[in-house]
């Protein structure tokens, strides 16, 4: 656990002052919910089951309130660490923008709203997910993993990989393989790109007491695990080719990403940190940057091949 309290958390080291609309926006974490609109959107659209356009719609809002929603759950509980980080400090919280009450009540509300209005707008089990899926990762991951154990980023991921199955339950009422390969797809992405992240942030997390891998295990170690986790994610993103789902648009495509990924795992490997340092750790924000482009191209090439499949049409060998 960090050495700072929940107390120092919701303590007069945090003044709020009055927050403007953007300041309450950022508490749900926009950058991270668009990549989740944007899993949850395919896996919505690649299901093979019809969904009506204002159904549709519907889903992905409520799916991204309740990402929302879990990111100002997140903040709350992670003020005190925010303050500590030069990457969070000057999120709403510990600005002294929006007051940690403020933004309990909002992620609390939220949650609320995304399930019940997903529920009636889709069916029970995909409410159920996006109800757990929040629970995972303001509590399990949030309160529990973060603070806990050098694993916390490993299951953790779990909450940030939910989101094309929900999509894909919204669109069904049911899981399928195809929505347990893109679920797995992105729980062993997560590990190497925090990672990569982790590596050249270099001693926000000693400062914050987090026991990052970095900070457990060392540096060294990180980097191994980078190229572990790089090369078991291979044949899970391979592995989605072999679905209905995808063809040989997405069978390239991952090729060709996986490819240049675990090149990049191979690197930061084979780097000790005297040359990391005097690079500027130039190695590790290229894969890290990398890391965002392979999952967004991996889940745009899925979408593109449905909707060319759909449309009578092959993009390559047609």
């Amino acid at each position: 656990m960090s050495d700072l309290s929940f107390e120092t958390r919701q303590g007069p080291a945090i003044q709020s002052g009055e927050g403007s609309f953007g300041d309450y926006f950022a508490l749900l974490k926009p950058r991270v919910m668009s990549l989740v609109v944007f899993t949850a959107l395919v896996g919505l659209l690649i299901a093979p089951a019809p969904v009506h356009p204002m159904v549709g719609f519907c889903a992905i809002l409520f799916i991204a309130i309740g990402a929302g929603a879990s990111g100002a759950l997140n903040m709350w509980w992670d003020a005190d660490i925010d303050q500590v980080m030069r990457r969070t400090r000057q999120r709403p919280i510990p600005a002294g923008k929006v007051a940690p009450g403020e933004a309990l009540a909002l992620g609390l509300g939220l949650s609320g709203l995304s399930v019940v209005m997903l529920w009636l707008a889709t069916n029970a089990l995909a409410a159920a997910l996006l109800a757990f899926t929040i629970f995972f990762y303001a509590v399990v991951y949030s309160m529990w993993l973060k603070r806990s154990t050098p694993q916390n980023i490993v299951i953790g991921g779990a909450a940030g990989a939910f989101p094309p199955m929900i999509g894909w339950v919204a669109a069904t009422g049911s899981v399928s393989v195809e929505a347990v390969l893109m679920f797995a797809l992105i729980f062993m992405w997560t590990p190497p790109h925090f990672w990569a992240l982790a590596l050249f942030m270099k001693s926000d997390y000693d400062d914050a007491g987090i026991p990052m891998l970095t900070v457990t295990h060392g540096r060294r170690k990180t980097r191994q695990h980078i190229l572990v986790y790089t090369v078991l994610l291979v044949p899970v993103a391979l592995g989605l080719a072999l679905t209905p789902v995808a063809g040989p648009l997405y069978l390239v495509t991952a090729l060709v990403l996986n490819a240049i990924f675990l090149k990049g795992a191979w690197d930061i490997w084979r780097r000790d940190e005297a040359q990391a340092d005097a690079d500027g750790y130039a190695v590790e924000k290229r894969v890290f940057k990398f890391s965002l482009l392979y999952l967004f191209l991996h889940f745009g090439a899925l979408l593109i091949e449905a909707t060319l499949t759909r449309a009578g049409l092959t993009l390559i060998g047609g």
